[in-house]
């Protein structure tokens, strides 16, 4: 028996030995070849100790087909495809029947549910799976087009729960875009965004736990401390940490997209005059914000940012970045190409 770790024992009528006994379910990674592609997938099957050591081994049909959707699992993960799993939560997370899922797409009845249990989808439909799983507003638009293949009641049924979607996250999903948009021309990795795509999730992430331990962060302070936590990531690992493109400014560093940025949905920002009735915009930490996204050796690096400028007044950070190679050696409204970061000052 190949290398594999028991689950369980279980009582049971064992078809190999003809005997009631405890056979060992167990698990494995395996091999197959499937479409053409080799790929490694975790199969699970029964062992019977009793049996010839040639076949001692043996699944149900409950098995037989969860191994199978695993390797095809496997491949569509090889292959950049969304998973059956991923297409059960795209139709749950808008209360869809498979049926009603697959009419709305303008597929057959059955489209779905072969895609949730055994069928890879090619990537043309993946492609219109994911346009709905990331924009309800696309699928209002699938709605309308596709409005025949539903009775009116129906139809009023699939359109309010679009909309509940819509209104639970809609906003968020629309300052996303903003923000996005600012970013069409930094799509792939390059010295401008050291190297790192933008990655909208850490950003927000890494925001907040600024905010947890810096009182006083204001979004001068923030921009700076921002290009910092990238410009020691670039320095330390060869990449940045969250994809941002900085531009020369007259108060130092700033991102691509400053002002979108400042509107994300998930970034606890208030709006506060200062002592000269100047608008101010107060970052604060998010509630409950799940910080895994950041990892050991981050968090050692934006701590380490905290611990330098926490204290600091906007004119102050602002005053220390003016004195780094990378501020000197661009002009204003020149991208600051993170190759300059290897040059920044320690501390």
């Amino acid at each position: 028996m190949e290398a594999s770790t028991l689950i369980r024992k279980v009582q049971m009528d064992c078809p190999l030995c003809d005997k009631t006994h405890e056979v060992e379910e167990r698990k494995r990674f395996t091999t197959t070849i499937l479409k053409g592609e080799e790929v490694t997938y975790e199969e699970r099957f029964y062992f019977c100790a009793n049996a010839d050591a040639n076949e001692n081994e043996f699944e149900t049909g409950f098995m037989t087909n969860a191994n199978l959707l695993n390797a095809r699992n496997a491949y569509r993960v090889k292959r950049g495809l969304l998973t059956s799993d991923e297409i059960v939560a795209i139709r749950e997370s808008y209360g869809l029947s498979q049926v009603d899922l697959a009419k709305l797409l303008g597929w057959g009845e059955a489209t779905i549910s072969r895609y949730e249990s055994k069928a890879i989808q090619d990537e043309a439909y993946d492609t219109m799976l994911r346009f709905i799983k990331d924009n309800p507003l696309m699928a209002l638009e699938f709605l309308k087009k596709n409005a025949a293949k539903f009775s009116d009641q129906k139809r009023l049924e699939i359109r309010i729960k679009i909309v509940e979607k819509l209104d639970s996250y809609g906003k968020e999903y629309l300052t996303r875009q903003a923000f996005e948009g600012e970013y069409a021309d930094f799509g792939e990795p390059s010295d401008a965004n050291g190297f790192t795509v933008l990655n909208i999730d850490k950003i927000e992430a890494l925001i907040s736990y600024i905010a947890e331990k810096v009182s006083n962060l204001f979004k001068v302070k923030l921009m700076k401390m921002l290009w910092y936590v990238d410009s020691f990531s670039y320095k330390m690992s060869g990449h940045a940490m969250t994809g941002m493109v900085y531009r020369h400014n007259t108060m130092g560093a700033l991102p691509v997209g400053h002002y979108s940025l400042m509107n994300l949905e998930n970034l606890n920002v208030h709006e506060e005059e200062s002592y000269n009735f100047d608008s101010m915009l107060h970052i604060y930490p998010i509630k409950g914000m799940d910080y895994s996204i950041l990892s050991a050796d981050e968090k050692k690096i934006i701590d380490k940012v905290i611990k330098k400028f926490k204290n600091y007044k906007a004119k102050d950070i602002v005053e220390y970045m003016h004195e780094e190679k990378a501020y000197i050696e661009t002009k204003p409204g020149d991208i600051i190409p993170f190759s300059l970061a290897k040059d920044i000052r320690e501390f």
